[in-house]
């Protein structure tokens, strides 16, 4: 499809113990859009994940990016240097996943307020620390697409401590599409067939897609990782996922 003009902004969630900043993109034609969240890496609502949400609305979605760092760094954003990093996991190992959650769902409830945005169900799509989010905001009632890019420890953890994610699958509400890159270190293929046989053990629709020679952040062409042939494929998958929402 032709890619359509957009307006981007930054808007404020009220939550009951923090008000969020997040990133807003929506088409300016006049139209009823699905609604999309987008969900940041570790690395705060930066550059990428703003072009991404951009890229997004360009479809024909509103989409809308929450700062999921606000409650421990109001206005976090940053780079991929090794001293980025390590304070963006120092940011991630102090959330919780009950308040992600809760974050998301505002976000949700804002877009609903738009007279733009369809009220048939909504889609996100997360990277990294955002993949892993994404398997749990895919249990949310209102989700139903979910596009959840190289989570790590899906398996074997979740955000503020207790059962791993991966035993949140049965509440899994819509489609979820889960992509990794077989170089990643940091999600073992065996993880990767745990999360596979999990959704199939509770009927989930869903597809898993293994990208041989990708590694960690593929799809970011900020990071010495960008694989441009699999995100070209995971592009058009994550196209193909988020076009049930504008069909229903």
């Amino acid at each position: 499809m032709t890619e359509l003009a957009i307006d981007t902004t930054t808007v404020k969630l009220s939550q009951i113990d923090v008000t969020i900043d997040a990133y807003l993109a929506k088409p300016t034609a006049p139209g009823i859009y699905p609604g999309i969240v987008v969900l940041q890496e570790i690395f705060g609502v930066n550059a990428h994940i703003r072009e991404v949400t951009e890229r997004i609305a360009r479809q024909g979605y509103v989409a809308i990016a929450p700062a999921l760092y606000q409650r421990l760094a109001p206005g976090f954003e940053t780079g991929y240097t090794a001293k980025d990093i390590e304070i963006g996991k120092e940011y991630k190992a102090r959330t919780k996943a009950s308040e992600l959650l809760s974050d998301i769902q505002v976000a949700i409830d804002y877009l609903k307020t738009l007279p733009q945005v369809s009220k048939n169900g909504f889609g996100c799509i997360g990277f990294c620390f955002g993949g892993h989010v994404t398997y749990l905001a895919a249990t949310l009632p209102d989700m139903k697409a979910a596009a959840s890019f190289y989570g790590a420890g899906i398996a074997t953890n979740t955000p503020g401590g207790g059962a791993a994610t991966i035993t949140r699958t049965p509440d899994i509400q819509g489609t979820l599409y889960a992509f990794f890159g077989m170089e990643d270190a940091s999600i073992p293929a065996e993880e990767v067939n745990q999360i596979e046989a999990e959704l199939k053990k509770y009927n989930i629709p869903h597809r898993v897609f293994r990208y041989d020679g990708a590694d960690h952040g593929f799809f970011c062409d900020h990071r010495a990782s960008y694989n441009p042939v699999a995100t070209a494929d995971a592009w058009e998958q994550v196209k193909q996922l988020f076009a049930q929402l504008q069909a229903s």
